[in-house]
């Protein structure tokens, strides 16, 4: 199987108008994603709008070219003039627009984090490479699941952010983290941060380094490496750092030698000074030897020496994190320990399973028996969960099910609504976990606060944190079931925690596997890619497309040919229903660039508002690690007007910069949950050291009838198919099931 012969070299700009197209669906073969022109994709900067000060409402008219060339060149400078003005007024941004040295360099830093731009750096990955790195996807830092209003924590009064900046200034930091800082450390933050200056540390973004510098201009000489505050504010930093990394505790050496690589002269005593401060938590895991038999419950407290000589593993964590962790495994024993509730007899039961086929049958079966059960399977298998909740609704259960995403939401809603299920109901028993927990979705709570519903099926299970499944398991009334259902080969969650892989490897409750395949030649190819396999594919119907590149501007370039002209044209799939998918945000090709490019092409504007222009696709996220995609409405002076799957969004002025992002583009983190009948997934060369096999399985597997891969990292995509797995995380929760539920054991 060919792919597409080697194009000429792309020109520097994308002027899709003009240029021939030299990407065409019609003409390339059909193929799987193999070697490719060689090329290193150069780091650069996407370009992305700045937030303006004046609302507008449509694009420009359109006219010629050269016309429409000129005005947008004129209005973009009008617009530079006016935000050039509004910088020297505006207090805040002049006191970090004339920031040099140190405080500029703090400044950025936090800037970078806070857009994408730049990630936080964990520590706790693999020793960076000498080659150039990818963009790899933003993590957010973990918060509790919020009350789905997009609503903030309350704003500082003005005045502790005034005494903040006071003392941010005194340290030559950028006066502009004050709000941030004053909200983050809450009550007496000015005292706080004279005191313990590395206290900065909890601000999103800030490194260590930075703190250190901070700290030198308020202390002087008193301070050091070696003093006991910066010990335990770098401790905490390194687990806020690993829970980015997914990791709901770490392991004493890990974090020990974590903070050596700090420059902590001492790390034991500054781990034991975070505990005694109760700054974070110790635990000690007892760990099972293979074939050793389980505890017997004798009464004994361990304290007799026999304890001593089992194998254990001492964990370090945040409060919060343990905490959760701690209540979900209550939870999910409660669920596991106790029987269902008694709706609908035996008999009953077996007549639904029976009705139903094949591995659909089995699940029937083993809601009916259990109050926890796992469900995993491709796209084709959420047939099952749907059926089920037909047979669960017949009986006269209250059944609900809830999904990542709007878009899964609304897929699943549409299964439901099947002609084979016209006695089904009118409006179709699902919502978002974020709705179902909030109460905007969902069958609401019963006099108790519990979830007023006999049996939930969550969907996207392996999108669960730690805190949004103890949450969503807190608020089951007792004798409910609980259904987890999902692909175990996706990306897991943004947030800390691995809960639907750690349920499956503790076997403490039935397991159905559909036996359900995804169809045609995109459900091959992704289930191979399950498997470690990059298999070759027979795509007559063109399902699969190879297009190489040699470089992010050729990427960049053939993407927005796809996107434009040769998908519509070949597959019969618009614009508005193909989405691309690339490893990161920054970079020459990553979605800052490819956003940039696609709205020069598909709705070109002024982008009045902060860059954006009516009939633009966006990407929401009303909270870190949600992303919601949608369209701009309108702008006027409430904020931006939003459309995100149907519902009406008004995000303020202030926080669309931080909240709103152009979403034609998007990465693999933010498309999970959802699909599109076409996918273009860019690989340029720059992002061989964000692809594994759950990255490639998401992204590939977003595609409903046609795939497109922009192909520029040779070898290494099969590399990476067939030998990076997903990154280990540390978490709790088999230790902590172990001794509540028997099977565990």
């Amino acid at each position: 199987m060919s792919t597409e012969p080697g194009p000429e070299p792309a020109e520097d700009a994308v002027d899709a108008e003009d240029a021939e197209p030299a990407v065409d669906a019609e003409d390339a073969e059909p193929g799987t994603p193999g070697a490719a022109a060689e090329g290193e994709a150069p780091r650069s900067e996407g370009a992305e709008g700045t937030a303006a000060a004046a609302a507008g409402d449509g694009p420009a008219e359109a006219g010629q070219l050269s016309e429409a060339e000129a005005e947008l060149l004129a209005q973009r400078l009008e617009r530079e003039r006016i935000e050039r003005r509004k910088t020297e007024k505006r207090g805040p941004i002049e006191a970090g627009g004339k920031l040099s040295g140190k405080a500029a360099d703090l400044l950025a830093a936090v800037r970078a984090v806070e857009s994408g731009e730049r990630p936080p750096r964990t520590v706790f990955g693999e020793p960076e490479p000498a080659a150039p790195r990818p963009a790899p996807e933003p993590v957010r830092r973990p918060r509790p699941v919020p009350d789905g209003t997009g609503g903030t924590a309350a704003v500082p009064p003005a005045e502790a952010v005034q005494a903040v900046r006071g003392v941010l200034a005194e340290g030559g930091a950028p006066e502009a983290l004050a709000p941030r800082a004053a909200a983050v450390l809450g009550a007496g933050a000015e005292e706080l941060l004279r005191t313990d200056p590395w206290q900065l540390l909890r601000v999103t973004g800030v490194r260590p380094e930075q703190a250190d510098g901070f700290a030198r201009a308020l202390l002087g000489p008193d301070c050091g490496p070696g003093d006991e505050r910066r010990g335990r504010a770098v401790t905490v930093w390194l687990l806020e750092q690993a829970a980015l990394a997914g990791h709901t505790a770490l392991e004493m050496p890990a974090l020990t030698d974590a903070l050596a690589r700090q420059g902590v002269p001492d790390p034991d005593a500054a781990v034991h000074a975070a505990v005694a401060e109760g700054e974070a938590l110790v635990f000690r895991d007892a760990l099972d030897e293979p074939g050793a038999p389980p505890d017997e419950e004798d009464g004994t407290d361990g304290t007799d020496g026999t304890d001593e000589e089992r194998p254990a593993r001492v964990l370090i964590g945040l409060e919060r994190y343990a905490l959760a962790e701690e209540s979900l495994a209550d939870a999910l024993a409660r669920l596991v320990n106790s029987a269902p509730g008694q709706d609908g007899s035996g008999a009953q039961w077996e007549r639904a399973a029976a009705t139903a086929q094949g591995s659909a049958g089995e699940l029937v079966r083993a809601a009916a028996s259990h109050g926890l059960v796992l469900h995993t399977g491709g796209e084709a298998a959420l047939a099952e969960p749907a059926a089920l909740l037909h047979a669960a609704r017949g009986l006269g259960l209250r059944a609900w099910a809830a999904a990542h995403s709007p878009l899964g939401r609304d897929r699943f809603a549409a299964l439901l609504r099947q002609p084979e299920r016209s006695d089904g109901p009118a409006s179709p028993p699902v919502a978002t976990v974020a709705g179902l927990l909030s109460g905007a979705e969902g069958p609401g709570r019963d006099a108790e606060g519990s979830l007023d519903l006999d049996l939930l099926v969550v969907l996207d299970a392996p999108q669960l944190d730690v805190e949004t499944a103890a949450l969503l398991t807190e608020s089951l009334p007792d004798g409910a079931r609980l259904v987890l259902s999902g692909d175990p080969g996706v990306l897991w969650s943004v947030g800390p925690g691995r809960v639907f892989a750690d349920l499956l490897a503790a076997r403490i409750c039935p397991q159905v596997a559909s036996r359900r395949p995804d169809p045609g030649p995109l459900g091959e190819l992704v289930s191979g890619i399950g498997v470690g396999e990059l298999n070759q594919v027979q795509a007559p119907g063109k399902e699969v497309v190879i297009v190489p590149v040699r470089d992010a501007g050729e990427a960049v370039h053939r993407t927005v040919q796809l996107v434009a002209d040769s998908v519509p044209r070949a597959i019969g799939v618009p614009a508005e229903e193909t989405q691309v998918i690339t490893p990161g945000h920054g970079g020459a090709a990553g979605t800052r660039a490819l956003n940039a490019a696609l709205k020069e092409r598909l709705n070109p504007g002024p982008g009045r508002f902060g860059g954006f222009d009516p009939g633009d696709r966006i990407v929401y996220s009303p909270v870190p690690g949600r992303a919601l995609p949608g369209r701009v409405v309108k702008a006027d002076a409430e904020g931006l007007h939003l459309s995100c799957a149907g519902e009406a969004v008004v995000v303020p002025r202030e926080r669309v910069e931080g909240r709103v992002r152009h979403g034609w583009a998007m990465t693999a983190h933010q498309a999970v949950g959802a699909r599109w009948p076409a996918v273009v997934v860019v690989l340029p060369g720059d992002a061989v050291q964000a692809l594994s096999r759950p990255w490639v399985y998401t992204a590939f597997g977003r595609a409903e009838r046609h795939l497109s891969v922009v192909h520029g990292v040779e070898q290494a995509l099969p590399r990476a198919v067939a030998e990076v797995p997903a990154k280990p995380r540390t978490t709790r929760l088999p230790a902590l099931l172990a001794p509540q539920v028997p099977s565990a054991g």
